[in-house]
């Protein structure tokens, strides 16, 4: 009877649940707790976003600004909101069908390790694939280096319905060629107001941009190529040219804080998320993607046919 009462409760409880969470989705007044005690900010967009006078310098890449638990906190508290990202989306994706809908965009910038695939994985992976789209920029191909640099991120745009996600971005254009000396100076610092007025026009045609820069420290990095060297069902992750590109982690360290400085708008901040916690950073990735879902709230789209009608023919056969 203990067995068969407990199993009732938990049946009972995930009905409940699955209530709560066909109902308009909220942010909390007051901070989130998960139940192992640690407290969630109730808006890490605020916690994050990059605001006049940033300096990337002085922000902690080990820090977890807005959550005071540990991993296993982090995981639970993403655990806690799963379902809800889940349906969020689903309604996302549903609104779209008709082409006509909101899309988000997620773009995710950072140094080499600094966390992009656990990203793709613990966080895109947990919703729905059929409603993501994932496009992974590398260096440009030859068709695409005979177009303006922003062509081939116009062409990946997210179709209504669907949450695109940028590993790397148009942003590249303003940080490796600029490290490397790839282009002219007065090529790539007319970029900062082209990607503005790029994304202004994404925005007011019903894209959610999200922005993230993974912010790890160098020796951090330096420990997970480490890693990647030492295990071999790591190595294939190791590419040497990691190693190379570390000569030049002032430059890039500089090359980024002038893009947050020219290119975190109003419209399209940027939140620079500190990666040297795995955990953490999928954490507030996850938050920043729930926290645009709800803001949109995007509802279940109407029946195009007579619902009654139907469930009567449907019950002659």
């Amino acid at each position: 009877m203990a067995k068969k009462k407990k199993k009732d409760d938990k049946k009972s409880k995930k009905n409940d649940d699955l209530k709560k969470s066909s109902k308009k989705h909220k942010a909390s007044k007051k901070d989130e707790k998960p139940k192992g005690g640690a407290t969630l900010a109730k808006s890490l967009r605020d916690e994050l976003a990059v605001s006049a006078g940033f300096v990337l310098a002085d922000l902690d890449p080990g820090s977890t600004p807005g959550f005071d638990g540990d991993k296993d906190d982090a995981a639970e508290a993403m655990a806690s909101v799963a379902d809800e990202l889940a349906e969020l989306q689903e309604r996302l994706y549903a609104d779209g069908r008709d082409r006509e809908g909101r899309s988000v965009l997620l773009v995710i910038q950072g140094m080499d390790t600094s966390g992009k695939g656990g990203i793709l994985r613990h966080v895109v992976g947990a919703v729905d694939p059929q409603g993501i789209q994932l496009t992974s920029f590398k260096a440009p191909s030859k068709e695409e280096q005979a177009h303006p640099f922003l062509w081939r991120i116009r062409n990946a745009l997210p179709k209504p319905g669907y949450i695109g996600v940028f590993d790397r971005s148009q942003y590249e254009d303003v940080l490796i060629v600029r490290v490397h000396d790839l282009v002219p100076r007065s090529t790539w610092v007319r970029r900062y107001g082209q990607i503005n007025s790029f994304e202004a026009g994404v925005i007011e045609k019903g894209t959610a941009i999200i922005k993230v820069m993974l912010h790890i420290s160098e020796d951090e990095q330096k420990a997970r190529l480490q890693e990647r060297l030492d295990r071999p069902d790591k190595n294939w992750k190791f590419n040497p040219a990691d190693v190379d590109e570390r000569e030049f982690w002032d430059a890039y360290q500089e090359s980024y804080q002038a893009l947050l400085d020219k290119t975190s708008t109003d419209e399209a901040p940027w939140y620079v998320v500190p990666a040297d916690h795995k955990w953490y950073a999928r954490l507030a990735v996850q938050q920043l993607l729930l926290e645009q879902l709800r803001e949109i709230d995007p509802q279940w789209p109407a029946a195009t046919y007579d619902v009654e009608a139907e469930k009567a023919r449907l019950a002659d056969t």
